[in-house]
């Protein structure tokens, strides 16, 4: 315990190798930090507090906003106002982007996207949630930033990365330099380096998907679900299924041990329901930096056209030999048709 690295330290030591060095984006992470603690505290005590269940309200997408959604949205935007390191806030609970008019965020350099509270419905029931962050650099100069600064591909992220809240709570995060982990140490209230150089592992034998759709999926990813569970002592199989529903949650297993994450497109959603910017986008860029990788099924998702702050997608990630071969089974069904049957 006497060579700890904090996060505050570490993001100080690594400021040289950001693009744009002037402690800005050293800054916008240190706020980051500050208001994940913050939820951390209320996610840990949910059960003593009124803070669990719906919050009467459905958020853009939809869905029933969660108390918990409500409460870790504005502490992410009060800390990110406050820090004035930011001038654009997007998050998944909010219509339209959120400027930051303070006379100092005006000029601000950076965007901040976020899903503050991904996996919020399993809060109940005490199964890991987490919170998803990407910041992007301001692209206009003149005047008040927009959405088009908003709009950019997942390539121009500058930082991304997630909190877990779970049986300890961790901060992942990139900045293009390679992924670095930290373990929040409750006796001091410090994020501390616990995981250095994370490495997803080549291959796995996990699949997380939500087989209880099955039916509704496209005949690629049946599929490749039907080649995990093949019996095959060469390659491991067949393979292990894990599914949380928190995708932060699956996301941090495989990383740690191998695997992949799906959630295709199906018949009701033909464009998927992950959202591109609060979620793919970010967690792709951290696959991608620990040596794994994310694609809609044909295309990078890094790559993929931002046109709507919402937008939503298909999504494979996790270790590069099981995205491959998923891909390989899509390629394989052109137009990936939906067959709705059980063959």
């Amino acid at each position: 315990m006497n060579n700890f690295i904090t996060l505050g330290q570490f993001i100080i030591e690594k400021q040289a190798e950001f693009p744009y060095a002037k402690g800005e984006l050293s800054r916008l992470l240190r706020d980051i930090g500050i208001a994940t603690k913050i939820v951390n505290r209320e996610v840990n005590k949910a059960g003593l507090m009124d803070i669990l269940g719906s919050a009467g309200n459905t958020n853009i997408q939809g869905e029933n906003q969660q108390k918990l959604d409500v409460y870790a949205n504005d502490q992410f935007i009060s800390a990110l106002r406050s820090g004035g390191e930011c001038c654009i806030v997007a998050s998944e609970e909010n219509e339209d982007v959120i400027h930051i008019d303070s006379p100092v965020s005006k000029s601000a350099k950076y965007i901040v996207a976020i899903d503050p509270l991904d996996g919020s419905s399993n809060i109940d029931v005490n199964v890991p949630v987490g919170t998803i962050f990407s910041i992007y650099r301001r692209k206009s100069t003149n005047g008040k930033a927009s959405l088009s600064d908003v709009l950019q591909k997942g390539t121009e992220q500058v930082a991304a990365g997630y909190v877990i809240y779970g049986s300890s709570t961790m901060l992942v995060y990139t900045t293009g330099c390679g992924v670095n982990g930290f373990t929040l140490d409750p006796s001091i209230g410090e994020f501390c380096l616990s995981h250095p150089n994370m490495k997803m592992p080549e291959n796995g034998v996990i699949y997380s998907i939500n087989e209880g759709n099955y039916v509704h999926f496209p005949i690629g990813v049946k599929k490749y679900i039907k080649h995990c569970q093949v019996e095959d002592k060469l390659t491991n199989r067949p393979y292990t299924s894990r599914y949380i529903g928190s995708m932060v949650a699956d996301f941090h297993r495989n990383l740690i041990k191998g695997g992949i994450f799906i959630y295709p497109s199906t018949a009701a959603a033909p464009k998927g329901k992950l959202r591109l910017v609060y979620e793919c986008n970010p967690l792709s860029f951290i696959a991608e930096q620990a040596g794994g990788r994310a694609t809609n099924g044909t295309t990078p998702i890094l790559g993929l056209e931002v046109t709507e702050l919402h937008q939503r997608t298909p999504i494979f990630i996790g270790s590069n030999a099981m995205v491959l071969e998923a891909e390989k089974m899509m390629v394989l069904t052109p137009g990936n048709e939906y067959i709705n049957d059980l063959a």
